[in-house]
């Protein structure tokens, strides 16, 4: 499973890249103004520090104009893919970008009614929401795994991008029922990370080790 960052914070992403977990990132029109900072900018040196693809999401509704700003996003760096809502508008602007060869991430997913559509258009990536299904009282993992079925029956190559992660479990769920991508806010990739036992663990091995008086390196 691949890992992308769901932030604009370009700090918090140079942070994470030396550890080797980050293998794309993911904004939207809120993180963006979140971070204060212009949109194109912010994008560019994203997309400069991450070799991975690099969601910048359009704002416009209607098809003509979000057609204009998706090829702008996409003229900002190679590894950009354009976000699209799940609208009519946003599955026409799908398929008029992936006939130019430009990734398309299909964003806002709520069923698999319109998981099929993306696929049908030729969507890059198709990104599920289950925390907020979750919060409506839905099993959002159902939603993931009624997809990857439903993709894997057909050869569709767009892939599962799990979206509104808000725990390790939903990342754990997402990675058994075989997505292909979780976009991951911060706090969840550091809590990966995270058990009692292993900082138990390496606790009495420091303090074993102490006692011998040792070190591993030559002086």
């Amino acid at each position: 499973m691949k890992f992308f960052i769901d932030t604009a914070d370009i700090p918090e992403i140079e942070k994470l890249i030396p550890s080797g977990l980050i293998d794309g990132v993911t904004t939207n029109p809120s993180l963006i103004a979140k971070s204060g900072k212009d949109m194109g900018e912010t994008i560019k040196t994203i997309c400069s520090i991450v070799s991975g693809p690099v969601s910048a999401e359009v704002t416009a509704t209607e098809y003509n104009k979000m057609l204009e700003e998706g090829e702008y996003l996409a003229s900002l760096a190679q590894n950009v893919a354009v976000k699209v809502p799940l609208t009519p508008a946003g599955l026409q602007t799908c398929k008029a970008l992936r006939e130019k060869d430009i990734m398309v991430n299909v964003t806002l997913c709520f069923s698999a009614a319109q998981a099929l559509l993306a696929a049908k258009v030729g969507a890059t990536f198709i990104s599920p929401f289950v925390g907020r299904l979750d919060d409506i009282g839905e099993k959002g993992m159902d939603l993931i795994s009624d997809i990857v079925i439903m993709y894997e029956n057909y050869g569709f190559d767009t892939e599962v991008l799990v979206a509104s992660v808000r725990n390790t479990q939903h990342l754990i769920d997402a990675a058994v029922i075989g997505a292909h991508v979780s976009t991951l806010p911060p706090k969840v990739i550091h809590e990966l990370y995270k058990h009692p036992l292993t900082d138990k663990g390496l606790k009495a091995f420091l303090d074993d080790w102490a006692k011998t008086g040792q070190q591993i390196l030559p002086k």
